[in-house]
């Protein structure tokens, strides 16, 4: 039961629910206005002197405020009457905004949600790759051209590999083989950037070579490489602790989406949604009959 009343969704419903009956309270009501009469609140004024200073950082003078109360009257005014008018019916723009506002609540309502450590702990190991540490590798490594090689492309490797292997063979690897501009030698990569700079094969070979000694050849998308793997530290799933912002971060974000698409079914079952075929009036027979057949 403890863990019921936890659950951010049943906050989100029963705040949904109390938002709809104050909504439909306001309409009954007419929103506390009679139709064609228009009253600018204290709290509205209040609002327009704070988004005033908000903008020209000083308060609004008495002028300055009169102005800004006439403005409000005026877009009262062409609202109420662009609306009568059946203006903001078929708006691309004023149907997005006012499906933004509308989740714009749900926004509101998630985020009064507050994880447990334990909500935390179960959403890392249950989105384990968002939050994974990648393996990271220290390695260096001789180019080789296959245009320049030729035929003898894997001839020349062998015996080149044989040469690095030897006491004092790998003294100066930059000096050998063929130029790249990558560079020879690379500290601490993660394994994507590796995948970036030599391609995701390349990578996935050189996660599985053994560090200590020259091997080889390893192709990419340039030629062949002949390796020497220095360190390779292995991924592996970080503690809470360390990633615990992040892991906030995802968790909010995955309430909001899941908040909005509640919000959403609630509000589809008010609604009995019909969707006409795009045929026209002759075709739907055409496809009855060849369904038939």
């Amino acid at each position: 039961m403890k863990r019921l009343l936890r659950e951010p969704l049943l906050h989100f419903l029963l705040l949904g629910a109390g938002l709809f009956f104050a909504y439909r309270l306001l309409q009954r009501n007419g929103g506390g206005q009679e139709p064609g009469q228009i009253v600018v609140t204290r709290g509205q004024i209040e609002q327009l002197a704070a988004g005033f200073a908000k903008t020209w950082r000083r308060p609004p003078s008495p002028e300055d405020l009169a102005g800004l109360v006439r403005e409000r009257v005026r877009e009262e005014v062409y609202c109420r009457e662009a609306m009568a008018l059946g203006l903001d019916r078929d708006d691309t723009v004023i149907r997005r905004r006012l499906r933004q506002k509308m989740e714009f609540v749900t926004d509101d309502i998630a985020a009064l949600a507050e994880p447990t450590e334990a909500d935390l702990d179960e959403y890392l190991r249950t989105h384990p790759d968002s939050f994974r540490v990648e393996p990271r590798l220290s390695f260096k490594h001789v180019y080789l051209d296959p245009q320049k090689h030729g035929e003898t492309l894997a001839e020349d490797s062998a015996q080149l590999l044989t040469r690095l292997n030897q006491p004092g063979g790998e003294a100066d690897p930059s000096a050998r083989g063929d130029s790249l501009l990558l560079g020879s030698q690379f500290a601490d990569l993660p394994a994507s950037e590796v995948a970036k700079l030599f391609g995701e094969p390349f990578a996935l070979e050189l996660g599985r070579l053994q560090p200590g000694r020259w091997q080889g050849p390893v192709a990419s998308g340039y030629g062949m490489h002949l390796v020497f793997l220095g360190e390779r530290t292995e991924g592996r799933l970080p503690a809470l602790a360390e990633v615990r912002d992040a892991v906030r971060r995802e968790w909010d974000e995955a309430q909001r989406i899941a908040a909005n698409e509640a919000f959403y079914q609630e509000l589809l079952k008010r609604y009995s949604v019909t969707i006409e075929s795009p045929q026209s009036e002759a075709e739907p027979g055409k496809l009855a009959a060849s369904g038939a057949r």
